[in-house]
C-alpha cells in the first residue's frame, strides 16, 4: 500500500473516532437523537467544506508548480542558448523537487549571464581607453548578446595585446622625445609647429600614441638628426680649416687657447663662432700671403714625403715652383694638399708599413757602419754586443718585412689598377736598388781600405814606419814588463825594419836615429831622392781600385741596400 493511502485511512479513522467521541458527549448530555443526527450532518458538512478547501488549495499549488516548471524550462532553454551551454537535463522526481531544481539552475545561469555582461562592459571600457590612446579600431563583439567564454577569453587577449602595444609605443615615444629634445637643444631650435609643441611641451600621458604620430615622431627625429649631422660636418670642416690656418699663419698659443671652447660641440653659436674665426683667418691669410704660401708648401712637401713621391711626381705639380703669390695659386696649393692628404689617409696603413721598413733599413745601415768602425772595440757597457744582436735581428726581419710588403702592394696594385711607387720607382725595384747600392758601398769601402793599406805599405817601404801608440782593446790584458823589454829588444835589433805589434797591428820604429834620405847633414832640409821624383809604381790592382773609387765617388749613394744580401 502506498504511503498516501495509509495517510488517508488514518485520516478516516481519526474522523470516525472524533465522531464517536462527539456521540458519547451528546449521550451524556442527553441530547435527543434527532439533534444528534442534525449535529452530525453539520459536522460532516464542515469537514467536507474544509476538505474541499484543502483540496482546492493543493490543486492550486500543483498548478502553480507546474506553471513555474514550464516557465523555468523556457527560461533555461533561452539562457542555455545565450550562454551557449548544453540543455538542462531533468531527473525523475516529484513536481516540487523538479521545480526546485529548475529554479536553482535558472538562478545559476542568470548569475553567469550577469557576470559575463558585466565583464564585457568592463573590458569594453578598458578597450575604449586604449583605442582612444592608440587610435585603434575597437574589437568586434556584439554588446547586446551574452558573450561566450571563448569570446571573453579572446577579448581579454586582445586587450592584453593592446596594453603591450601601448607600453611599446610609450617607451618608443619617451625615447624619441628625449632624443628630439637633445637635438633641439644642440641645434638651439625652438618648437614652431603644433606637433613639435605637443611632443616637447605637453604631458606625455596626453599624447596620442597612434601609428601616424609615431611615424611623424620618427620623421621629426630624422630631420633633426640630419640637421645636426650637417651641423657637425660643417663644424668639423670649419675646425679643420681653423687648425690649418692657425698652423699656416703661426697663430700664437694664447689666441688658440682663448678659442678652445668652440673647438668642441656643434651648436648653432659654435658654428657661427667657427665661421667668424675662419673669415678672420682668411683675411689674415690674404695679408700674409707669402708666409702662408711657404707654410702650405712645407705641408705639401711633408705629405709628399709621407707618400714617398719621386721627383717626377713632385714636378708634375707645376704651381709649386712658381714665384708669384696670388690667391689663385694659393687655392691650387690648398686643393693639392687636400688631394694628397686624402690619398695618404686612404692608404695610410700601407705607407706606414713602408715607413717602418725605411726606419729599420736606416737602423741596419747605421749598425753596418758601426760594425766597420775600429773605435767600437773601445766602448763601455756592452754596446757592442747589443748592436751585434740588433744587427743580426734586422738581417732576419728585413726580408720578412719586404715579403709582407710585396704581397700587400701587389694586392693594392691589383685593386687600384696602378703601380705603387716609392721615390718614383716600383717598391721592389726600389728595395733591390738599395740593397745593390749598399753592396757597392761596402765594396768601395773595402777597396778604399785596401788602397790606403797599399799606399801605407809603400810609404813605409820608402820612408819607414812612423811610431804609433798601441791601441788598447777591450778584453786584452795589460803588457807585462818582460814582454815590453822583449819587444824593445827586437825593435832595436832591426833599425831599418818595421814590425807589427800583437796589440792592434800598430807599427813601431827603431829608436836609433837615421840619416836623412838625401844623405845630408842633420839639421839641413832633406832633399827628395831623384828616384822618388817619379810617381811610385803601383800595382795594376791598385790602379783598378783607384778607378773604381773615382767612379763610386761620382755617384750619390743612398743609405739603402739590395734585398737578400747576407752580411
Amino acid at each position: 500500500m502506498r504511503k498516501s493511502e495509509v495517510l488517508a485511512a488514518e485520516s478516516v479513522a481519526c474522523l470516525n473516532k472524533a465522531l464517536g467521541h462527539l456521540r458519547d458527549i451528546w449521550e451524556e448530555i442527553g441530547i435527543p437523537e434527532e439533534q444528534r443526527l442534525q449535529r452530525t450532518e453539520v459536522v460532516k458538512k464542515h469537514i467536507k467544506g474544509l476538505l474541499d478547501m484543502m483540496v482546492a488549495e493543493e490543486e492550486s499549488l500543483k498548478e502553480r508548480l507546474l506553471k513555474s516548471i514550464a516557465l523555468c524550462r523556457k527560461e533555461l532553454d533561452t539562457l542555455c542558448k545565450e550562454l551557449q551551454l548544453d540543455p538542462f537535463e531533468e531527473e525523475d522526481s516529484t513536481i516540487l523537487q523538479l521545480e526546485k531544481d529548475l529554479r536553482t539552475r535558472l538562478e545559476v545561469l542568470l548569475k553567469q549571464k550577469r557576470e559575463r555582461k558585466q565583464e564585457l562592459k568592463t573590458l569594453q571600457e578598458r578597450e575604449q581607453d586604449l583605442c582612444e590612446l592608440l587610435c585603434a579600431s575597437p574589437y568586434s563583439i556584439d554588446s547586446s548578446s551574452v558573450p561566450s567564454l571563448e569570446e571573453l577569453d579572446r577579448f581579454r587577449r586582445h586587450l592584453a595585446a593592446l596594453a603591450a602595444e601601448k607600453g611599446r609605443r610609450r617607451e618608443e615615444f619617451v625615447s624619441i622625445k628625449r632624443q628630439i629634445i637633445l637635438c633641439m637643444e644642440e641645434l638651439e631650435h625652438v618648437p614652431d609647429t603644433s606637433f613639435e609643441r605637443d611632443v616637447v611641451c605637453e604631458d606625455e600621458d596626453a599624447f596620442c600614441l597612434s601609428l601616424e604620430n609615431i611615424a611623424a615622431l620618427r620623421a621629426l627625429l630624422q630631420q633633426l638628426e640630419a640637421r645636426r649631422a650637417v651641423n657637425e660636418a660643417a663644424c668639423g670642416e670649419l675646425r679643420v680649416r681653423v687648425v690649418a690656418l692657425w698652423a699656416r699663419l703661426q697663430v700664437p698659443a694664447e689666441e688658440r687657447d682663448a678659442f678652445a671652447p668652440y673647438m668642441t660641440g656643434s651648436r648653432a653659436h659654435t658654428r657661427k663662432a667657427l665661421q667668424l674665426e675662419v673669415e678672420r683667418l682668411e683675411e689674415l691669410k690674404l695679408q700674409n700671403m707669402k708666409r702662408v704660401m711657404a707654410a702650405i708648401r712645407a705641408e705639401l712637401a711633408a705629405y709628399w714625403d709621407m707618400c714617398f713621391y719621386g721627383p717626377e711626381q713632385r714636378r708634375a705639380f707645376a704651381p709649386y715652383y712658381e714665384e708669384d703669390c696670388t690667391e689663385a695659386l694659393l687655392q691650387l696649393h690648398e686643393a693639392e694638399v687636400g688631394r694628397v692628404k686624402r690619398y695618404y689617409e686612404m692608404h695610410k696603413e700601407l705607407f706606414e708599413a713602408v715607413q717602418k721598413w725605411e726606419e729599420n733599413w736606416r737602423l741596419f745601415l747605421e749598425l753596418e757602419r758601426k760594425a766597420t768602425d775600429p773605435s767600437r772595440f773601445a766602448n763601455r757597457g756592452g754596446n757592442l754586443l747589443r748592436e751585434e744582436k740588433q744587427r743580426a735581428k734586422l738581417q732576419k726581419t728585413l726580408p720578412k718585412l719586404e715579403e709582407e710588403l710585396r704581397v700587400r702592394i701587389e694586392g693594392w696594385e691589383h685593386e687600384q689598377e696602378t703601380a705603387f711607387l716609392v721615390n718614383g720607382q716600383r717598391f721592389m725595384a726600389y728595395v733591390s736598388e738599395q740593397w745593390q747600392l749598399q753592396r757597392l758601398e761596402k765594396e768601395r769601402e773595402k777597396q778604399e781600405r785596401q788602397l790606403k793599406k797599399s799606399r801605407q805599405i809603400e810609404e813605409e817601404m820608402l820612408y819607414g814606419s812612423a811610431p804609433r801608440t798601441p791601441s788598447k782593446r777591450r778584453g786584452l790584458g795589460a803588457n807585462t814588463p818582460g814582454k815590453v823589454r822583449k819587444l824593445n829588444a827586437t825593435a832595436s835589433a832591426t833599425p831599418n825594419c818595421s814590425s807589427r805589434s800583437a796589440f792592434g797591428g800598430a807599427l813601431f820604429h827603431s829608436p836609433v836615429a837615421r840619416p836623412p834620405p838625401s844623405g845630408g847633414k842633420p839639421g839641413q832640409p832633406a832633399r827628395t831622392p831623384a828616384r822618388v821624383a817619379r810617381k811610385p809604381l803601383l800595382s795594376a790592382h791598385a790602379e783598378r781600385n783607384k778607378e773604381n773609387v773615382s767612379q763610386l765617388n761620382g755617384t750619390a749613394l743612398s743609405a739603402r741596400a739590395f734585398k737578400g744580401f747576407q752580411i
